[in-house]
Parts: structure tokens; C-alpha cells; sequence
């Protein structure tokens, strides 16, 4: 049943669903970035999905890989992203990438991202300096 929570969590990020996503969410749900700065709560958690939404508006992940271990959940795939504003053929990005997820009574707890972020950073460097 938790497998089903987490895959129905990727289906929600790949649908930009943010409704849905603050559904699956713990009220203190955490989500951690490849930079280990985390976020705490629901509220803040559905603003920050928005707007990186907002910036990456075909944002999506596929999971190649699925373990779990108790309530504790590891995916690997890939993350990929055009960035907005930009032209198309020079901001696109696809990445490998893993994420842990950590289910609590029945809601996701924890959603932490593992992913090399220079590229999709680099790409919004370039946007800027040319803005």
C-alpha cells in the first residue's frame, strides 16, 4: 500500500498536481533538495512545488528503479526540466537522479532528491545574464 502512496506521489509531481501532492503530505512534511537545505510544512512545501513548476513547466521524473525497506523508499531514474523563458534547444536538461521517500501513517513523510544540479543551474545563470 505505501509503494502505491509513493508512485501515486511521482504521478502527482509528473502532473504538476500540486492539489494532490499537499494530499499525500504529512502536515510536517519535510522535503529535502541535493543541496541537504530541507523545507518544513504543507503549506510552504505546495508554494515551493508551484514555483518550481513555474520555473521548470515540463518538469518530470521516471523511476527506473524502485526498493523499499519498511517505510523507507529509494527510486533511481531520471530528472528532467526545460527551463522558462529560454529557448528550448540549449535549457533542456535530463539528468540521473534517486530520492528517498519516508511514509508515516499512510502519508509521506520525507521526499529527499539526490541529483548533480549544475547543469539546470548553470542553465538559469545563462538566462539571467541575458535578461
Amino acid at each position: 500500500m505505501n509503494d502505491e502512496l509513493v508512485l501515486e506521489f511521482v504521478k502527482c509531481i509528473n502532473e504538476h498536481d500540486v492539489t494532490k501532492l499537499s494530499q499525500l503530505m504529512t502536515e510536517d512534511h519535510i522535503f529535502t533538495d541535493a543541496h541537504n537545505n530541507s523545507i518544513t510544512g504543507k503549506n510552504e512545501l505546495m508554494l515551493g512545488w508551484q514555483e518550481y513548476f513555474k520555473m521548470f513547466p515540463d518538469y518530470k521524473i521516471e523511476i527506473d528503479e524502485f526498493y523499499s525497506c519498511g517505510d523507507v523508499f529509494a527510486m533511481f531514474g531520471f530528472a528532467s526540466g526545460t527551463y522558462k523563458g529560454c529557448n528550448p534547444e540549449h535549457n533542456h536538461w535530463k539528468l540521473p537522479a534517486a530520492w528517498k521517500a519516508l511514509v508515516i501513517g499512510g502519508k509521506l513523510s520525507h521526499w529527499q532528491v539526490y541529483c548533480d544540479t549544475a547543469i539546470p543551474s548553470g542553465i538559469m545563470e545563462k538566462a539571467a545574464k541575458i535578461r
